[in-house]
């Protein structure tokens, strides 16, 4: 009898810890990316910075990205995504939600996509976005790190826009409209912090030019 009473006090235990951690609440923040890129003709200034609050099934994210072009005084591009996120299996979740894009035209979209690990330890942040005007682009990013030691990690990366049609008033031409693919090699001097050095092959083709270039970059990964 004793044992069972121990054993049922234990269940509820269990059970009353593990309610207790899916209502906690945690928050997290990563600046995947704050660097110089560049070559001989091109300077930029880019990030690419996350920060969610909630927990293990429910998420309120705040994701910025762009790019400022010293040369010109000017951002290229600059944009705030405010996202609902819902774990939907192990290792993925849905989100949904809007776009503000500062530059190079301030708009609004519409937001869904999905955020998780495929197959083979692949990072992959996929999404659509739709416009006022009944526009649809999409965005892929996929990454994987590639341990060398305990704190050299070695980082490629490819980006992917694409656009269903050509927005004019974005200068966005229908198809791929922007190619990225990269490699960061960083070192943690702490887990939270790691300066890296990396290269860029990106390609461009807006309504007016198609450019393509190979840059350099130099930058630091922060979260906490």
């Amino acid at each position: 009898m004793k044992m069972a009473l121990f054993a049922v006090c234990g269940l509820l235990a269990a059970h009353t810890a593990n309610a207790h951690d899916d209502s906690s609440i945690f928050n997290h923040f990563k600046a995947e990316r704050l660097e110089y890129e560049g070559n001989g003709e091109l300077h930029l200034f880019k990030w690419d910075v996350q920060h969610w609050v909630g927990n293990d099934k429910h998420k309120l994210w705040l994701k910025t990205e762009g790019d400022y072009s010293q040369d010109q005084n000017i951002f290229g591009r600059a944009d705030l995504q405010l996202l609902y996120s819902r774990n939907i299996d192990t290792f993925w979740d849905f989100q949904v939600g809007a776009r503000r894009a500062f530059e190079p035209e301030r708009t609004y979209d519409g937001v869904i996509g999905f955020k998780g690990l495929a197959p083979y330890f692949i990072e992959t942040d996929v999404a659509m976005f739709f416009t006022n005007n009944g526009n649809v682009l999409g965005r892929l990013d996929l990454s994987y790190e590639c341990l060398l030691t305990q704190r050299l990690i070695l980082q490629p990366r490819i980006g992917l826009n694409v656009a269903a049609s050509d927005i004019n008033n974005r200068g966005v031409k229908a198809g791929v409209n922007e190619f990225e693919a990269g490699l960061r090699l960083r070192y943690e001097i702490k887990r939270e912090f790691a300066p890296y050095l990396g290269m860029d092959y990106v390609e461009e083709q807006s309504l007016l030019e198609h450019q393509h270039s190979l840059r350099f970059a130099v930058g630091v990964r922060l979260w906490y």
